[in-house]
């Protein structure tokens, strides 16, 4: 506490990120990372954007990304005026809160979920009222339809959630961006590239239909960007106005010249995109079924982690016990899910000392 502190300081609750140890051997299984390196195409892109010119790095970027705006666009099949590019999602979350969250009505949003979003609401005075999943930690939809709309300003959750990492299916989206017309209905798709092989199951699908809808992504997990810090949202031109809006109001040139390089490669190579997400697609349901064997409770997951909990051993418990053996997961002292485990899913030889250790510790 201290007197020069402004009066929202003192209220507010930060969020804490995972850990990001510095340990000789580690297994870092506790913040979702990707496993696999990004495309060598990003590499290539950088450094072209350092040797172009000795003197580039003097100047400001472009302030509307507008190279980044063109690969999105062309990876989604949309116009590139549906699309903002921010520094991380985090960012772009951050505006949409305050651009088209903020109602007289409550954002409603799910009472296990990204814990983020309570921060923003404290940061930029949102009421919010959360929704319960229900007994199988799945999002109803029909337990937002049936507030009306008087009772949902907006609504914002995570597809595929987190930290549960179940999908609700883009027929339910739909069903309840028909259902409230008049509020933003918000889907943060970090994980769902992961969502399945043959179709990723994105709500971006469903924009053209739905003024109300707007989706945003980030680079960190299926392009391995996480230390590029790169997010965007796509979605009808006044929902792109009104993120610009405050951006420009906030920072003007939020992306730098090596971050849009990077991450326009990483949009534009499509084979290594498919290949790794597809590698970590196979890796996390190996391990759902040796977990199972173990005696473990897993969630059905369509992200790039798996939640789980087994009967006879407590969460934080297995979680220290791991980390003795320096493997770190990620352990919730939430309601409803101390006892579950957040595991990402690394590749099959980090997997594989995972099982390891906790067959040793089981036993």
């Amino acid at each position: 506490m201290s007197r020069f502190w402004s009066p929202v300081v003192h209220d507010l609750t930060p969020y804490v990120p995972g850990e990001q140890p510095k340990l000789a051997n580690l297994v870092k299984l506790n913040t979702n990372e990707n496993p696999y390196p990004p495309s060598p195409r990003v590499h290539e892109a950088i450094q072209a954007e350092l040797g172009s010119d000795a003197d580039r790095l003097k100047l400001y970027p472009d302030p509307t990304g507008s190279q980044l705006k063109a690969s999105i666009a062309r990876h989604f099949a949309v116009p590139a005026e549906w699309v903002f590019v921010g520094n991380s999602s985090d960012e772009v979350l951050a505006h949409t809160f305050q651009a088209l969250l903020k109602h007289d009505a409550p954002l409603l949003f799910p009472d296990i979920t990204y814990s983020f979003y309570p921060v923003y609401c404290g940061l930029y005075g949102i009421d919010f009222e959360t929704v319960s999943l229900d007994g199988d930690f799945a999002i109803r939809v029909d337990d937002y339809l049936e507030r009306g709309t008087a009772r949902a300003g907006a609504v914002i959750f995570p597809n595929p959630n987190a930290p549960t990492g179940r999908l609700l299916p883009l027929s339910e989206i739909e069903r309840l961006a028909s259902g409230l017309p008049d509020s933003p209905i918000v889907i943060d798709e970090a994980y769902v590239d992961f969502g399945g092989l043959e179709t990723i199951p994105t709500a971006v699908t469903l924009i053209k239909d739905h003024p109300n809808l707007l989706v945003t992504q980030t680079l960190s997990k299926s392009r391995s960007l996480a230390g590029l810090r790169v997010g965007f949202a796509i979605g009808q031109p006044a929902l792109i106005e009104a993120l610009s809006r405050v951006k420009d109001s906030f920072n003007s040139y939020p992306l730098d010249r090596l971050a849009l390089a990077g991450a326009s490669a990483a949009m534009d190579d499509e084979a290594w995109f498919h290949q790794t997400r597809g590698q970590v697609i196979a890796s996390r349901e190996a391990l759902t079924a040796r977990l199972q064997v173990m005696g473990f409770e897993v969630l059905p997951s369509a992200a790039n982690f798996v939640f789980a909990r087994h009967p006879g051993h407590d969460a934080a418990q297995l979680s220290a016990a791991l980390r003795e053996r320096s493997i770190i997961v990620r352990h919730f002292k939430a309601p409803r899910i101390d006892q579950f485990l957040r595991i990402t899913v690394g590749t099959d030889e980090q997997c594989g000392l995972l099982v390891t250790a906790l067959e040793a510790i089981l036993r």
